[in-house]
């Protein structure tokens, strides 16, 4: 990793300076690194999803990429995103809402506020559907502040912002497009060998050039996860569910998977990559 990114991963995700590592830049590689899973477990794997740049160290488990050409390929789209944050004051608003509430109606009231301030064409809109009544709203800073301002207008229950510099998976993230467009031109990427599922329409990778135009397409488009997890977990009446096991840093992703479903939840473990190095050498 760090000859493919020219800077020392392993010490920043141990010792920051904490600012560094959220770095979007630098953030997106770190979680991406410690991913992939042993050989064993490949094995015996049915499916494979990962969350936003997670994705990519999905594909590399599933043996579509390859370690090396992938992380150099976050890199690329770490950077542009980096780079289309500082562009516009933007960013993410974790919302749990009520039954009754309308996400799309209070994002497009949010747009028209900031039109009111003169922004154009601004960006306010649903960018990760997490679990039932949770979703993520990207867009412009008074976007959002509006939101927060007015959420028992919305019957949003709670609100809050994300600690990240972007609108990501919105179309404020266009001039990453072409970067990480190119990139993935010249690398090489295999047919998986188990089922991966895509954030973009919660369904399963068909083809190599499925893969190429989908991870271009999730950097604007919205993380579908909580789809996702029906997509994965859908199953006959009776059938036993698999083992599932979240690789990375926390355990948010289970936390999603109690809510969507409470049955594939009871098989959920959470792999912590440096608590495997340790166990290795003990």
């Amino acid at each position: 990793a760090e000859k493919v990114l020219g800077y020392d991963l392993l010490s920043l995700c141990l010792e920051g300076p904490r600012d560094a590592l959220d770095r979007t830049q630098h953030c997106q590689p770190a979680v991406f690194a410690p991913s992939p899973l042993s050989p064993q477990v490949v094995e015996r794997c049915v499916a494979a999803a990962g969350y936003s740049v997670g994705e990519f160290a999905a594909l590399v488990f599933a043996g579509a990429l390859g370690f090396a050409e992938a992380l150099y390929a976050v890199k690329v789209r770490a950077e542009a995103m980096q780079k289309a944050s500082e562009a516009v004051p933007s960013g993410m608003l974790s919302v749990v809402g009520r039954r009754e509430a309308n996400y799309k109606f209070a994002c497009l009231e949010a747009r028209k506020h900031c039109e009111s301030l003169g922004i154009e064409n601004p960006v306010c809109t649903v960018s990760n559907y997490l679990f039932p009544d949770s979703r993520v709203i990207a867009g412009h800073l008074q976007a959002l502040e509006f939101l927060q301002e007015n959420a028992r207008k919305y019957y949003f229950k709670r609100t809050k912002m994300l600690p990240v510099s972007g609108a990501f998976h919105t179309k404020l993230m266009e001039p990453a497009v072409e970067p990480l467009a190119e990139v993935l031109k010249s690398i090489e990427i295999q047919k998986p060998l188990l089922c991966v599922y895509s954030n973009v329409d919660g369904k399963k990778y068909m083809h190599s050039k499925h893969i190429q135009k989908l991870l271009v397409k999730q950097v604007v488009s919205p993380v579908l996860w909580e789809q996702t997890m029906h997509s994965v977990y859908e199953r006959k009446q009776g059938t036993e569910f698999p083992y599932t096991y979240e690789v990375g840093p926390g355990n948010q992703l289970g936390a999603i998977l109690k809510q969507c479903n409470l049955k594939a939840w009871k098989q959920y473990k959470h792999v912590d990559a440096l608590e495997d190095e340790e166990a290795a050498e003990t």
